[in-house]
């Protein structure tokens, strides 16, 4: 193969003082040409199918990042519990159409935290609000009182299942240590996807398409966070990585 794999990152929509933007984490398309040596394409938030499908036929995976925003509880059934957290109804549209539209067409799909509800909510699954005010569950939210390397630090185990994607990818490791930075979390579980990773509160912390003809990983926590330093982030990127090249080699554009 000639070239990297392109791989389609959706930006999210911001405010920067009186004017709008398209953004994404310097984190993320780092951790693309670090640890999966891996081009990346930002996608501005467009609302036309058409476009999106023409995009989509020209890249060789798809990328959905983490994002102080949530997805809006109306796309499973539910109505905001707290008005004030971020929505971001634009970056839904695309992102959801987007995971659908990635495992129709075989294309490797990496989801991560933000990425990893939305995946969830387009096949047909719903998310805790607020995973701290359910019975059971952990605070996993960061310290925002902290500085950066503190809130991204390892915050828990992780117990990773047995015959998964992830246990394939880590050498069939039992257990990972990974950070926590959400506030909300997987309540139903969508259409096909089969659990890889549980917290030690039982929250679902990844999960894989079983039918996916494609490479599909979703994780809840920060892998792309200083990737290089990290052996599970690095496995995680390089897995997707080979299946970007893959498909490359397979579908020339």
């Amino acid at each position: 193969m000639s070239r990297k794999p392109l791989v389609l990152v959706p930006a999210c929509s911001k405010e920067i003082g009186d004017h709008a933007f398209y953004a994404v984490g310097k984190k993320y398309v780092d951790a693309l040409v670090i640890g999966a040596n891996c081009h990346a394409l930002i996608l501005p938030l467009l609302d036309n199918e058409h476009d999106l499908a023409q995009i989509v036929s020209a890249v060789d995976g798809i990328m959905l990042t983490g994002s102080p925003s949530n997805v809006h509880p109306s796309h499973y059934g539910q109505t905001p519990r707290d008005p004030r957290l971020p929505l971001d109804p634009a970056r839904d549209a695309v992102t959801l159409y987007l995971s659908r539209t990635a495992v129709a067409m075989g294309l490797p799909l990496f989801a991560i935290c933000r990425g990893f509800q939305e995946v969830n909510v387009a096949f047909g699954g719903s998310l805790l609000q607020a995973v701290h005010e359910e019975a059971g569950k952990m605070d996993h939210r960061e310290d925002e009182s902290q500085p950066l390397d503190r809130q991204y630090a390892p915050a828990h185990r992780v117990s990773v299942l047995r015959g998964g994607r992830l246990a394939t990818i880590l050498g069939g490791v039992p257990e990972i240590e990974v950070n926590s930075l959400h506030g909300q979390g997987i309540d139903r579980l969508g259409r096909g996807l089969i659990v890889d990773a549980l917290a030690e509160d039982g929250l679902i912390e990844a999960y894989h398409l079983q039918d996916a003809a494609g490479f599909t990983l979703a994780v809840q926590w920060h892998p792309e966070w200083k990737v290089a330093e990290n052996a599970v982030s690095m496995q995680l990127f390089g897995a997707f990585g080979e299946a970007c090249i893959k498909y490359a080699s397979r579908n020339s554009h």
